[in-house]
């Protein structure tokens, strides 16, 4: 990995992601697709975890494009939805995961390529027309860092994106927001050093400020969402397909403080 990186390790994602993908098989939806849905009444998790596919594709203005970077892939969903549904002529997924990366070769979707790089490290053959990022950006500064520290690792990421678009091009960004909660009790402190220390080690959710301060006269922000009570219904649906599909399980995801999604464009 690039010397300097200030974000989780590749053993701490892996220590995450690879699992398996059995485990996650039994509470995700069909594609596997992870983090906060975009919810509506009547919806089942497949289909809300669709529509948060779609308002960020729809949103980084990728639909029939040339080419996509989704950074944070995941098992696939979006890679899939830009080739399958939106006509994308080409769709690059980069993760650390060598367990996604697996089920993504088994899978051979057409048109699509799968990298186990860290964004850093990528060198794309060219410019891409749209950049989508899901649940990645939480890992993108490790716990410890000062808060310029962090501000720093994040424009990283968004200097190299604009770097990677054309004039006005976009990226749909989903990530992990703080709350503002002043006061914890202990139930809820136990909570976050659990996710801290077990969930996702090395990994910091960075404060709205933060993303924002780190996007400056880099891009433009276009649209802000913030979705708690999405985020909190998610696992609720989640929980539901585990407890209905395989009952002796004891698994359980965690609810997050927050989700936000954010849409920008290259500042001109």
């Amino acid at each position: 990995m690039t010397d300097g990186y200030q974000g989780a390790t590749a053993e701490s994602i892996k220590h995450h992601y690879d699992v398996s993908n059995d485990f996650f098989a039994l509470w995700l939806d069909t594609e596997l697709t992870y983090t906060c849905a975009l919810r509506a009444d009547g919806d089942t998790l497949e289909s809300a975890q669709r529509r948060k596919l779609d308002y960020l594709i729809e949103g980084a203005r990728a639909a029939g494009t040339r080419r996509v970077l989704d950074v944070g892939c995941g098992w696939g969903s979006l890679l899939k939805r830009l080739v399958g549904t939106y006509g994308v002529e080409h769709a690059v997924g980069l993760t650390l995961s060598d367990s996604q990366a697996e089920r993504l070769r088994e899978l051979a979707l057409p048109r699509t390529e799968v990298r186990v790089e860290n964004w850093l490290d990528h060198e794309p053959d060219g410019t891409y027309d749209a950049i989508i990022s899901i649940g990645a950006f939480e890992h993108f500064a490790r716990t410890g860092l000062s808060r310029a520290e962090r501000v720093a690792a994040y424009r990283e990421f968004f200097d190299r994106c604009r770097q990677w678009l054309p004039k006005g091009g976009r990226i749909g960004l989903q990530t992990n927001i703080k709350g503002n909660n002043v006061q914890m009790d202990k139930q809820t402190v136990r909570d976050l050093l659990f996710i801290m220390d077990t969930i996702f080690p090395e990994s910091e959710i960075p404060a709205l400020s933060e993303v924002l301060e780190a996007t400056e006269k880099l891009f433009d922000v276009v649209t802000l969402r913030n979705d708690p009570d999405h985020y909190s219904r998610t696992p609720g649906k989640a929980e539901r397909t585990v407890t209905s599909g395989c009952r002796e399980s004891s698994s359980k995801p965690c609810d997050l403080p927050l989700d936000r999604r954010a849409t920008s464009r290259s500042s001109t």
